[in-house]
C-alpha cells in the first residue's frame, strides 16, 4: 500500500514531534518533512513533494495564509491541510481562499486530524467537526434571514444540501440521512450550485463559510 507523504509546518517544535509521533504511527502515513516557518515550508515542499501538507496558520514571518497561497501557486494540485486554533469565520474564510483545501482545529482530536488528512489527500474538502454546530442539523427551524441576498433564490432543500456538502457529507450520507436517493441530491447540489455560481466543492465551502453555516455560533 502506497502511504500517504505528509509535510508539516508549525513554529513550535514539540507541537511538530507530536504530529509526527501520530501520523507515523499509522501504516497509510509518513512524514516526509517539517519546518517552523512558512518560507521555509514553501521551500521544502518544493523539493519534497509530499501529498499533503499540514499547515499551521500562525507562525513568525511568513504565516500559513500566505505560504499555502505560494504552495498553491507553485503546484496547484498541492493539497494543504490548515492546521488552527482560531474559530472565527473569517480565519476560516482567510485560508480557503488561499487555497486550502481543509481545515482542522489544534484542540481537535487526534483522529480527526488523520480523517482530515485522508479526506483532503483524495481531493476531497475536510471542516472540522467542531466548526458544525447548530448548522449539521439542517431540519431545524431557522429564521428567513438565514437566506438573505442570493441565498433566498434556493429551496430550503437545496440550501439545507449545500450547507450539509459544505460540511463534509457525501451525497450519498444526504441521501441517507433524508431519505432520499442519490440522484435527487445530486440534482438538489446542481440546481443550487447552478443559481449560485458555485463550480466545485471548495466553492461550495467558503459561500457556507461567508453565510455563517459552519460557524459554531
Amino acid at each position: 500500500m502506497e502511504r500517504c507523504k505528509v509535510f508539516l509546518a508549525d513554529d513550535h517544535g514539540v507541537v511538530r514531534e507530536g504530529l509526527k509521533a501520530l501520523i507515523s504511527s499509522h501504516a497509510d502515513m509518513d512524514v516526509v518533512g517539517e519546518a517552523a516557518d512558512g518560507e521555509t515550508a514553501v521551500a521544502m515542499v518544493h523539493d519534497l513533494d509530499p501529498d499533503v501538507v499540514v499547515m499551521d496558520f500562525s507562525m513568525p514571518g511568513m504565516d500559513g495564509a500566505k505560504a499555502t497561497k505560494l504552495i498553491k501557486f507553485n503546484n496547484p494540485s498541492r493539497k494543504v491541510l490548515a492546521l488552527t486554533v482560531h474559530e472565527e469565520r473569517s480565519y476560516l474564510r482567510l485560508l480557503l481562499d488561499a487555497g486550502a483545501s481543509g481545515f482542522v482545529l489544534k484542540r481537535s482530536a487526534a483522529s480527526e486530524l488523520l480523517t482530515a488528512i485522508r479526506t483532503v489527500a483524495k481531493g476531497d474538502t475536510y471542516l472540522d467537526n467542531s466548526l458544525m454546530g447548530d448548522a449539521a442539523d439542517p431540519t431545524r427551524s431557522r429564521p428567513t434571514a438565514d437566506l438573505a441576498g442570493a441565498t433566498a433564490e434556493l429551496s430550503a432543500r437545496e440550501a439545507d444540501t449545500l450547507k450539509l456538502i459544505a460540511l463534509g457529507y457525501s451525497n450519498k450520507e444526504i441521501a441517507a440521512k433524508w431519505g432520499l436517493s442519490v440522484k435527487t441530491i445530486e440534482t438538489y447540489k446542481k440546481r443550487s450550485a447552478a443559481k449560485l455560481g458555485l463550480r466545485s466543492r471548495v466553492d461550495i465551502v467558503r459561500y457556507a463559510a461567508d453565510q455563517g453555516w459552519t460557524s459554531r455560533t
